[in-house]
Parts: structure tokens; sequence; C-alpha cells
């Protein structure tokens, strides 16, 4: 497939870079380079991407769009969010075609994890 136009990389707003790099690390294995005091990258975790220095937060009740992980074991990934110190802000649900829940990692970020029905 062409990567030709289309979505390579997303980049996040973080108050608390060391929280954030911490928190993706503990709960997801995900790995980061540090760009200078206020910036950090992630890569091969489906979609590169990276962390600013900043006081927003991209949630979807201020129009942010939803970022979504995908996991085999939903309820392992939510017990690791919560003990990495994520928040739940919308405990596990089914949606026709899965089931997931939302979270706020350290710097108020809202994302998701999904998994298949039956997953």
């Amino acid at each position: 497939m062409s990567k030709h136009e289309k979505i390579n990389y997303v980049e996040f707003p973080a108050h608390d870079l060391e929280g954030t790099k911490a928190f993706f690390v503990a709960a997801f294995g995900w790995s980061f380079v540090d760009y200078g005091p206020d910036y950090t990258a992630f890569s091969d975790e489906g979609l590169d991407g990276g962390f600013y220095r900043s006081e927003l937060k991209a949630t979807t009740d201020r129009g942010s769009a939803l970022i979504v992980l995908r996991s085999d074991t939903l309820e392992e990934a939510q017990a690791r969010v919560t003990a990495a110190g994520g928040q739940i802000v919308k405990p596990i649900f089914s949606f026709p075609g899965g089931r997931r829940f939302h979270f706020l990692e350290p710097s108020g970020n809202e994302l998701a994890v999904w998994s298949e029905v039956g997953s």
C-alpha cells in the first residue's frame, strides 16, 4: 500500500512529559526518544507520533479526535492502564463489532482501547 498522503504521525500535548512517558512504558511497553526537553517521540506503535510540552490536553469533550489502541486482552489492558496511573473515564462497554474503554493518561489526554467481540 502506498504511504503517499496517508496518515503518518500524531502529536499530543503533554504538561507532564516524564509522567506521560512512564505511563505508556508501564501500561503498553512503548519506548521513547527525546528530542530536547520539550518533545519525546514514539515509533512502531501502529502509528508513529510524539508528545510536546503544553498545558493543553486532547479530549473528546473538547472536540479532539479519539486515538484508539487495539488489544487482544481488554480487561488486562484496562488493569495495566489503572496500575500505571491512568484514569478510566468510560469503563469497558460494548458497541457493534467490539468492546472498548476510554482513559486519561497523566497529562490528561483521552485515548481508548478496543477489542473485537470475543476477545
